[in-house]
């Protein structure tokens, strides 16, 4: 046996020796299938290839890779370059680099697997880093007497902290004009942002935690020859993987907000070109109206971009007159928002032209290369990497086919699949209410009854309830028929302020969350909190022109539904299902309203086969039962 697979046998050893000796004895559960995942994702990690790993929720899929990613580090060198971890959330990346790599680096000193603690560092894009320059610049001109003291003092604080994201109550404003601008020259040895990123290129840091946009970044500009963003690294590890088409859609493209005119319209009045800013507050005022209203089902974008006629033939002047003598951030957001109207006027036979709800509510403009997949696959999937992909809701059962295609995995590169299932016990601790009169979605009256029916599950279950809807359209029209109920249960709806609403509810006994958007992933809620998870409506994607073009690859209607539209609903519906169930002890009831989920219906079949083995009922007098068997006497208490 040579040398190197001598090392490759006491790296799984020491994979062995973390999961059955080190972390059990900090009070971590032995969990068979986290120690088989951690195993397969070292062999790609050392073999190279891309390992696609579909890890059910309380699997523990982290530790698995940042064990098996310290074990290749420490018994191969990982060829003494930096190992990339990849993830969609900023919560996630600080959760690594503050709690899971501590407590690693805590129980591997104390064994002397290692004699240091194991380093790494958060790369981000400019935008989260604060410039020296612009903040002494808008440090002088604040009047901090007007200002409100909680947004003043965290503008203060960003003399000690180069990351805008640990200032909390920072405003959007503020944060705008204190960032690193996009083409930064500095080579100030006092500029704490090119220290920063020295550091990140010549200290010894075993990961480099970035997001997925910075990863796409980085291989777009390996792919075009220019300078890499992110040092030299052998193994990309990508948590949240499911999150990569959506991203790459962003990063291969471009979207138009509300937001992107309104900035440029404050801008222009900051730098006192009032008439400028009058004049693109007139023009672009129908677009702005049409994009902060929430997004109409089956609404063409063409109704958007008739609105753009206005503000293409303002824009070019105002270019002309005064772009010459703005600041550069004024000239950067001036030049692009007239290329993005110019882009969607062309409608470039390149492209393709869709619409789909921001993250506050209203719509924005999308436009993205038709050939997605084909770039994906020239600029990420290089020879080069090891690439070890991980999420909770890459595969449909065990079939990886829908997101294999949506990122254009290379089909000469050795992949491998594996599905590890949670080990929590659904059977036992969830019930799957389908009821037996479903609302009509096509009926007058439909949020009239699906209202009646939501109120009654949540005095069934005596609130505790997350509610998630598939538009905010929706989620407006119920909110309205329940407080006319007069519930006695706290309502909530999460809109702009997301956390603060958030965390309201959690604080809230026997609260009711109305949600749409990022909450059917990116929150949890474990323990009471929410004992009911209502899904009024599948999760089907809106028919747009991303759907029609990739529509056209297939033979029929039927094999499209079956091939896109239903795998890529199965994969929403277990990212809802998720927030329900998030340790061991949480017991909670899933209320699916859709009629076509039914019994005998037509995607009855698909939404069993998406979620986990449960009980179902078709009675509210079963959820009731389910709730008094499992809840404790303090959980039916409800402020009134």
């Amino acid at each position: 046996m040579n040398t190197i697979e001598v090392e490759k046998q006491k790296a799984h050893a020491l994979i062995d020796h973390i999961f059955t000796d080190l972390l059990p004895a900090q009070g971590m559960a032995e969990r068979p299938e986290q120690l088989k995942l951690s195993h397969r994702m070292l062999d790609t990690m050392l073999e190279g290839g891309i390992a696609l790993c579909d890890a059910g929720t309380g699997i523990g899929k982290t530790y698995a890779y940042l064990v098996a990613a310290v074990a290749a580090d420490i018994r191969m060198g990982a060829c003494h370059r930096p190992i990339l971890i990849s993830t969609s959330s900023i919560a996630l990346q600080n959760a690594v680099q503050n709690e899971y790599l501590p407590l690693l680096s805590c129980v591997l000193m104390a064994d002397s697997v290692i004699d240091q603690p194991i380093k790494a560092i958060i790369r981000k894009g400019k935008s989260h880093y604060v410039c020296d320059a612009r903040l002494c610049k808008r440090l002088r001109q604040v009047n901090f007497q007007k200002k409100d003291p909680k947004a003043a003092e965290a503008l203060r604080s960003l003399r000690e902290r180069l990351d805008m994201d640990g200032a909390q109550h920072l405003s959007g404003y503020d944060r705008e004009r204190v960032c690193v601008p996009s083409f930064c020259d500095c080579d100030d040895l006092d500029c704490r942002y090119q220290r920063f990123l020295k550091r990140c290129d010549t200290d010894r840091h075993i990961f480099q935690i970035c997001n997925h946009n910075l990863l796409l970044a980085d291989a777009i500009h390996r792919s075009q020859g220019k300078r890499p963003i992110l040092p030299e690294h052998g193994i990309i590890i990508v948590d949240e993987a499911h999150k990569l088409p959506e991203t790459a859609r962003e990063m291969f493209g471009l979207k138009l907000t509300a937001g992107d005119i309104q900035s440029l319209i404050r801008q222009l009045r900051t730098e006192r070109y009032l008439l400028a800013a009058d004049v693109l507050t007139d023009t672009a005022g129908p677009l702005l109206r049409k994009l902060t209203a929430p997004r109409a089902e089956n609404e063409s974008i063409d109704e958007y971009l008739r609105l753009l006629t206005l503000p293409a033939h303002s824009l070019p002047v105002i270019v002309k007159q005064i772009g010459r003598l703005l600041t550069p951030q004024g000239r950067r957001q001036l030049e692009d928002l007239n290329n993005a109207i110019v882009l969607f006027n062309s409608q470039r036979s390149n492209m393709i032209f869709y619409t789909a709800e921001d993250d506050e509510g209203g719509t924005m403009l999308c436009a993205t290369v038709s050939d997605l997949t084909e770039q994906m696959r020239r600029t990420l999937w290089r020879p080069e990497h090891a690439f070890v992909l991980a999420s909770g809701t890459l595969a449909v059962g065990d079939d990886f086919h829908r997101f294999r295609t949506q990122v254009g995995l290379p089909d000469g590169r050795r992949i491998t699949e594996s599905v590890s299932l949670s080990p929590f016990d659904y059977r036992h601790n969830c019930l799957l209410y389908l009821p037996q009169d479903p609302p009509n979605q096509c009926a007058e009256g439909y949020y009239d009854e699906l209202a009646d029916e939501v109120a009654d599950l949540i005095r069934a279950t005596w609130g505790h309830a997350l509610v998630l809807f598939t538009s905010y359209a929706a989620m407006s029209a119920v909110k309205d028929k329940l407080q006319e109920r007069e519930l006695r249960f706290p309502l909530f709806t999460l809109g702009r302020n997301a956390l603060h609403m958030t965390e309201q509810f959690r604080q809230t006994p026997g609260a009711v969350l109305l949600a749409t958007g990022a909450a059917w992933e990116g929150f949890d809620f474990p323990g009471d909190c929410v004992s009911l998870l209502v899904i009024p409506r599948l999760p089907f994607a809106y028919p747009d022109a991303l759907k029609e073009k990739e529509r056209e690859e297939y033979h029929s209607l039927r094999e499209f539904i079956q091939s896109v539209a239903v795998p890529e609903m199965q994969i929403k519906l277990r990212q809802g299902f998720g927030r329900a169930i998030r340790t061991e002890s949480d017991t909670c009831v899933v209320a699916i309203l859709d009629e076509r989920a039914g019994r005998g219906r037509r995607y009855n079949k698909a939404v069993r086969e998406a979620l986990p083995e449960m009980r179902v009922t078709g009675s509210l007098q079963a959820v009731t039962k389910f709730l008094r068997e499992k809840k404790s006497e303090d959980y039916f208490e409800v402020l009134v």
